[in-house]
This record gives structure tokens, sequence and C-alpha cells, in this order.
């Protein structure tokens, strides 16, 4: 029997919609003329996604007692009787309740699957094995319920269910996705915008690994070449030229996002000129950088030179850096002549090192960061 296919809906928080999109999808196939079939939904009282789910059938869910209380599951045997074309599964990092076949239900998936059954599935990507320690050193929450990598690269095809950190802490603060109650401590803690933003982007680079997987892999087949440079490329350690102001965020998510996207590790490096002063503006800078590094989970350096270029130059060869990221120099002047930028400085002491240049927004004059 051939194997049905996966496919999943990831995203990077509850409430962005996945479940929703999920049904829709559902009945999109229903339309279609397939045959389609809910084997677990959790609407978690959103009467939203509930309506969405009528039309579809709903296969009962069975009932387990666990230490005098009754909890209702995915109903395995009840799923693989019916078997229709595509099954639709809520949450994959569900931990089973003890003594049904299968201990997680991205397992009670893969036998789905393994019966011919198309799925349709949800996920969150801190549920990732490999992403769950990295979301617990930015953000300090500790991920309990995780699924294999494999289980989403494996998968026929990833649906990246995206919104803003802005707009999910709207749908949150309206009571849209957890209870009133609740809502003060989530958004301040959990569904802060710092922490949204760096799951935001560990989901679309999911997406953007897959596809880039899939067309190294092609690329690759023939060409062994290319595979030892794609390895060599592994592993490669960036340092992000930032100082304690606004552009700092925009340098650090980017060195950030190609970091991650080659695994490599990162560093932040600020070169002021003089000892930093005491004055709580200048304070409250740096704070706001040291709490920038560490929601990224890289490593903050400062340092005091008057040479920007010899500290970077240095402190790259003591960490073992291959990848300068920095905002985009501005021309300066001396006396009307032009004098070099930081670039041109970094290449000068040492040319083997590679430089991404961040570009400003619009309007913005400042200076490059790391100056």
């Amino acid at each position: 029997m051939a194997r049905g296919r996966h496919k999943v809906f990831l995203g990077m928080a509850v409430g962005v919609g996945k479940t929703y999109r999920m049904l829709q999808d559902g009945h999109v196939e229903v339309a279609k003329g397939h045959d389609v079939a809910i084997g677990l939904l959790e609407t978690h009282g959103r009467t939203d996604t509930a309506a969405l789910a009528e039309g579809l059938e709903l296969i009962p869910r069975r009932r387990v007692a666990v230490h005098g209380t009754v909890v209702e599951e995915l109903d395995l045997p009840a799923v693989l009787r019916r078997a229709p074309g595509i099954c639709l599964v809520d949450e994959l990092a569900h931990t089973n309740a003890a003594g049904l076949e299968h201990t997680k239900r991205y397992e009670d998936v893969a036998h789905i699957l393994a019966a011919g059954i198309t799925v349709f599935s949800t996920v969150n990507v801190q549920h990732l094995e490999s992403v769950a320690g990295r979301i617990g050193e930015r953000t300090g929450i500790v991920i309990h319920e995780t699924v294999p990598d494999s289980v989403v690269d494996e998968a026929d095809e990833v649906v990246i269910v995206d919104l803003s950190p802005e707009a999910l802490r709207a749908r949150i603060a309206e009571g849209k996705v957890l209870p009133p109650a609740s809502v003060p401590v989530a958004l301040e803690g959990f569904f802060n915008k710092e922490n949204l933003g760096v799951l935001r982007e560990i989901a679309l680079l999911q997406v953007v690994e897959e596809v880039e997987a899939q067309r190294l892999t092609a690329e690759t087949l023939n060409n062994p070449r290319l595979s030892e440079q794609v390895a060599a490329a592994r592993g490669v350690r960036f340092l992000g030229l930032v100082k304690p102001d606004l552009s700092a965020n925009r340098i650090v998510r980017r060195a950030w996002t190609l970091a991650e996207r080659l695994g490599g590790e990162l560093d932040l490096l600020w070169v002021t000129p003089v000892e930093p002063s005491e004055d709580a503006e200048t304070a409250r800078a740096v704070a706001e950088l040291r709490r920038l590094a560490a929601v990224f989970g890289a490593h903050l350096i400062v340092e005091t030179d008057r040479n920007v270029a010899a500290a970077v130059v240095r402190v790259a060869a003591e960490r073992r850096v291959t990848q300068i990221v920095m905002g985009t120099p501005h021309l300066r002047r001396r006396l009307g002549r032009r004098l070099r930028s930081l670039v041109d400085e970094i290449a000068a002491h040492d040319p083997t090192l590679d430089v991404v240049l961040v570009g400003d927004p619009p309007g913005d004059g400042d200076g490059p960061s790391g100056g």
C-alpha cells in the first residue's frame, strides 16, 4: 500500500491560525470530491474555529481514564477503520495518555500515513526538537512537548501560516486566543514582541531551509564538488557590528538569520572609542543592547579602541569569525578629502574576511553600526 501524503501547517505560535487554515483546506478538498474526515480537532473554545469545522465529518475521540480523570484522545483504530482519503489531525506534539498504541500523536500520524491515508496536521515551530532548546535559551521558556525535525523534514508539503507579532498580540489582547484572565501575563511573558519575533524568524527559516535543501539536493546529486562546498559552509561564525542605538535591532536580526540558515554561531561586537559613560540614558541603551543579544542567543563583546577596524579584525581572529555583518557605511570626508570607509579599513587589515552590509531603512542617515 502506498504511503499517504503528509501536509504540515507550521506556525510561530498558538493563535496564528494553523487549525483554521487546515480546516479551510479540508473544505477545499471536500469541494473537489475527496473523502475528508477530522481525526482530532482542538478548538480551544474558539467559536470561529468550531464553526468552520461544521460540514466536515468528525471521527469521535477515544475516552481514556487517567488517574481518576477521563481524557479524550485521537481514536487511532477508529481512524484506520474509517480510512478516509484525508484525515485532519491537530497538534502533532501532543503526548498521548498512557496505554495507547503510541506515546506521541506524531507517531499516530505516522501509523495513519503508513495505512495509505493522507494527513493534514498542525504544529508550532517551537515544538521542533532542534528549535525547542534554542527557544529556551533565547526566551527562558522551556518546551516540554517536542516533535523530531524529521517529521517536518519528511513531510510532502509544509505550509507556513504567518502572522506578524503585532497582529498576534492584538488578537490575544482582544481575547480571541487565550482566556481573558491570562492575557496580561501572556503578553508580558511568552507572547512579548521579542519572543514572537524570534519564533517568527525561525518559522520562516524552516520553510526557506526546506526549499533550499530540496534545491541543493537536486543540484548536488551529480556534483560532488558542490556537495563539499555546501558542507564547508556549515558551522561558520558571524560577527555583528552593533552599537547601542536603534540600528542594532536591524543588524542583529539579519546576522542571526544568516547564522541560523547556515547553522553557524553569532557574536556581537560594540567598539567604543572611550569607556561608556555612566549616565542613565547610556546605561539604558547598553542594557537594551545586552537584552537584545540575550534574546537572540548571541554573545556580546564590548571593546574600547579608537581604531574600530583593528578591533574588529582582532576580535574576529580571536573568535575565528569569517563573516562580518554591519550597517551600510556612509561617506566620510575630512578637509574635502574622502576617507576610507570601515569596510575598506577592515579589508586592508584582513582581506580574507567577508562583509555583509545591511541596508538602512528610508530616511536613516546614521553611520555604520560598530563605529
